[in-house]
């Protein structure tokens, strides 16, 4: 994947450069994903992903979501997209996260044990923007230690998060709004579509 030309793109309070330059060096980013806020990194590169396994102090039999821009760049990390995907993506009212199969040119790290892989559209937004300009998927788990519950807004991200990553961004800090995970829908070995939550 190649990325979009930036020439300084700036989305409101934050420069795109900026953060894209310190995914390229490895560097965690904490970022309001299309549904909660988030730790990212560029999901391609496991000494990054691994930063955030430590900073969540999360179990590595625990996959975390990768987020892309496009079905057209899922298409470059899944064997096979389902023919019904589309039509689900474009109905379904929430965002909506799909552990396909078969992942492809990942590191293990960002995929599950059996080789499974959960990726999410972004549908707009920020990430999208940022997805767009950087070119590669970004890791999206919940910006929270694990088994502690999930910020629904900037203002409950607890500060050893924020104080451990390389960037925060600026963009709908002082949001309010109670945001919800994504749904879960799972691929099964038939073809049917599972929903986990």
């Amino acid at each position: 994947m190649t990325k979009t030309n930036l020439n300084t793109i700036s989305v409101e309070n934050d420069n795109l450069e900026d953060i894209i330059a310190v995914l390229d060096s490895g560097g965690l980013i904490l970022y309001p994903t299309d549904t909660i806020w988030g730790i990212g990194c560029d999901a391609t590169n496991p000494e990054a992903v691994q930063k955030v396994y430590e900073l969540k102090k999360r179990a590595l039999s625990k996959p975390c979501i990768l987020l892309v821009d496009t079905m057209d760049t899922a298409k470059n990390y899944v064997e096979e997209v389902h023919p019904r995907m589309q039509n689900l993506l474009q109905y379904h009212t929430r965002p909506l996260t799909v552990i396909y199969p078969i992942a492809k040119n990942l590191p293990p790290i960002s995929m599950d044990s059996s080789g499974s892989v959960a990726i999410r559209i972004a549908l707009g937004g920020f990430a999208q923007q940022l997805l767009r300009a950087y070119g590669k998927p970004l890791i999206a788990t919940s910006a929270n230690l694990s088994n502690e519950p999930f910020p629904s807004n900037f203002g409950e991200i607890s500060s050893s998060i924020i104080q451990g990553v390389d960037y925060v961004v600026k963009n709908q800090q002082f949001d309010k709004e109670q945001k919800e995970p994504s749904v879960i829908v799972k691929i099964d070995s038939e073809g049917g579509f599972e929903f986990l939550m």
